[in-house]
């Protein structure tokens, strides 16, 4: 399992670039990770990530961006919005859980 520094601090990663250890997460690493693809969050990125989390802590897996519609209220349209081009893939990375199922 490579290790990386991300914000200061060693972090382990897959050969993406996703953390491998949720538990290595937090809001400052978060940050971090945004900067290093170009986004700068706000208090809504954060409302995003934070589902995302809770949501990845009881149902085991990465919401994907219908899940974060259906069951967060985030619509499409905004997670486009707040990340850019691949949502569902960033908002992952960001929140520091694995590339959701069927990502590329």
């Amino acid at each position: 399992m490579p290790v990386t520094t991300i914000g200061g601090r060693e972090v382990h990663v897959d050969a993406e670039g996703f953390l491998t250890d949720p538990a290595e997460w937090d809001e400052d690493l978060a940050t971090a990770l945004a900067s290093a693809i170009g986004l700068e969050l706000t208090e809504r990125h954060r409302e995003v990530l934070r589902f995302l989390r809770a949501d990845f802590a009881t149902q085991g897996e990465t919401a994907t961006t219908r899940r974060v519609q259906a069951v967060g209220g985030f619509p499409t349209r905004l997670q486009f919005e707040l990340f850019p081009t691949k949502p569902a893939k960033k908002m992952a990375y960001v929140a520091g859980l694995p590339k959701p199922r069927g990502c590329v």
